[in-house]
């Protein structure tokens, strides 16, 4: 399939400190990319200006469209809300708080063009950058993403990550989708690999945000990330009669 348009989807969570960096950091990457390109940014239920500043970003560009998530607070409930709004060929998912390096779009957009379902971003291959990661969080991450690595039995090396592409097509193959927080990252991943769509893992940079507060807390996260793992991998064993057969047509 080759994609004409592509969507930038952002989802954002009190984070009035970064949006002004966020869309300054965007535009000029928009300006580059030849296909339709817009950017989605989604509310997910801030207390802060998130809101107000984006109906100022709104009204200066063109590209940018703003929604107020109505599903339950929470990371993944904006970007389902945020799939379930979505027009484009494909949908980009980009980090609110600038950690993730704009100029890898460009690369995401590429693949898509070249007829990749999926390109994943990954911090830990040759090539990618990784800059102040808290080293807590990065030994609970190499261990998590090897585990589920070696239980899927694949090459992918960073599940966990947000910054993700895929086609309409992919996502729509993804649902039922039920993760509400962060652990969408998995499943969606996970679900798109499993279901057989062809996709590219390239190496990215990433910077430990400067402003704001994160929203992702390890202790909350632990038992919602083995949850997706588990269903998606019952998934897998029950689906895998079916996809084998897909596989032979």
């Amino acid at each position: 399939m080759t994609i004409k348009s592509v969507n930038i989807v952002v989802p954002l969570k009190n984070e009035e400190k970064s949006i002004k960096v966020l869309i300054d950091n965007l535009r000029p990457i928009i300006d580059k990319i030849k296909i339709k390109t817009i950017i989605s940014l989604i509310d997910d239920h801030s207390s802060d200006q998130t809101w107000n500043l984006l109906e100022e970003y709104k009204q200066k560009f063109d590209f940018i469209k703003i929604y107020k998530s109505e599903n339950t607070p929470g990371f993944g409930g904006a970007l389902k809300f945020a799939i379930k709004k979505n027009e484009e060929d494909a949908v980009i998912i980009f980090m609110g708080d600038c950690s993730d390096d704009p100029s890898d779009i460009i690369e995401y957009v590429k693949y898509l063009e070249e007829g990749f379902d999926c390109v994943f971003g990954s911090r830990f291959i040759n090539g990618s950058k990784l800059n102040e990661y808290p080293l807590v969080k990065l030994v609970l991450n190499r261990i998590a993403n090897n585990f589920i690595r070696i239980l899927f039995l694949i090459k992918y090396n960073d599940i966990t990550n947000a910054f993700k592409a895929y086609t309409k097509k992919a996502l729509d193959e993804c649902e039922p989708i039920i993760s509400k927080h962060f652990n969408i990252n998995a499943e969606l991943s996970l679900k798109s690999i499993i279901r057989g769509f062809k996709y590219k893992v390239i190496p990215i940079s990433w910077t430990n945000r400067k402003e704001g507060v994160s929203k992702f807390y390890i202790k909350e996260m632990r038992n919602r990330y083995f949850f997706t793992i588990l269903y998606v991998f019952l998934e897998k064993i029950l689906l895998r009669e079916d996809i084998d057969k897909d596989n032979k047509y």
